[in-house]
């Protein structure tokens, strides 16, 4: 195949927006933030997982204060009204039930108190737990959100970015001759279409070239399109080729 040197080296301009086309369509499908994102929801479970446990741990520790604090009232309101009817009692008999049943309320309202002391220190450092892991989840919550506002940004970005580079491309391919064009895009399925020969270096596949490929090139006419034996693209030669005699 024929072709003149200036349109041999539009290819090259082809070639760098395919280029950046398929950086955008990278970061377009997969955008930079997408592998802490699935980190994160991969925590977020984990540490969702956990608070339920502590929150409820914490929610029967309440339940049992609760329960002991209903207890040391009743006992309490008993021991009051005992008390009312021991100081109006007039049956040495009576006072005497009485005075024992305070003596065993007396305990029991001891027993019940420390078990109530007992209860609310758990249920404080239960409190705690509930709240240092609800802030863990927070901070790992804010950090995927910041990260997916983000990624979606950029993957908007790069879908404007992509689009015009397309438009782009399309301008300058229509300044080719079609089976020309129609040659890069068949080499570009497998390598990078068209790159420069720079000091006997393929700068597609940044192979350097052996000299008697080198002498081959070197005796193409300049408008004979030539490949690269490495990779298959199509070799744009310049004064920096390397092939001066």
């Amino acid at each position: 195949m024929n072709a003149t040197p200036e349109n041999q080296r539009t290819l090259l301009d082809i070639a760098d927006l395919d280029r950046r086309i398929a950086q955008a369509e990278r970061a377009r499908t997969q955008p930079s933030q997408a592998g802490r994102i699935a980190e994160l929801v991969a925590i977020r479970q984990e540490q969702l997982r956990e608070l339920t446990v502590l929150t409820g741990a914490r929610d029967d520790a309440r339940t049992e204060l609760s329960r002991l604090e209903s207890d040391v009232a009743l006992a309490e309101q008993r021991r009051d009204r005992d008390a009312q009817r021991l100081a109006a009692a007039t049956n040495p008999k009576e006072a005497q039930a009485l005075e024992h049943e305070l003596a065993s309320l007396a305990r029991r309202l001891s027993d019940l108190e420390d078990a109530e002391l007992d209860v609310m220190g758990r249920v404080e450092e239960a409190d705690a737990a509930v709240a240092a892991q609800q802030a863990l989840l927070d901070a790992t919550t804010a950090e995927g959100s910041a990260l997916t506002a983000q990624g979606k940004a950029d993957v908007a970005a790069a879908t404007e970015l992509g689009a015009q580079l397309a438009r782009d491309r399309e301008a300058v391919a229509a300044t080719v001759p079609a089976p020309l064009l129609a040659e890069y895009d068949r080499r570009a399925a497998n390598s990078a279409g068209a790159a420069l020969l720079t000091r006997g270096t393929c700068e597609g596949c940044r192979m350097m070239l052996p000299g008697t490929d080198l002498n081959e090139i070197r005796r193409a006419p300049e408008d004979e399109v030539v490949s690269c034996p490495e990779c298959g693209c199509i070799l744009v030669r310049t004064e920096e080729s390397g092939l001066s005699s």
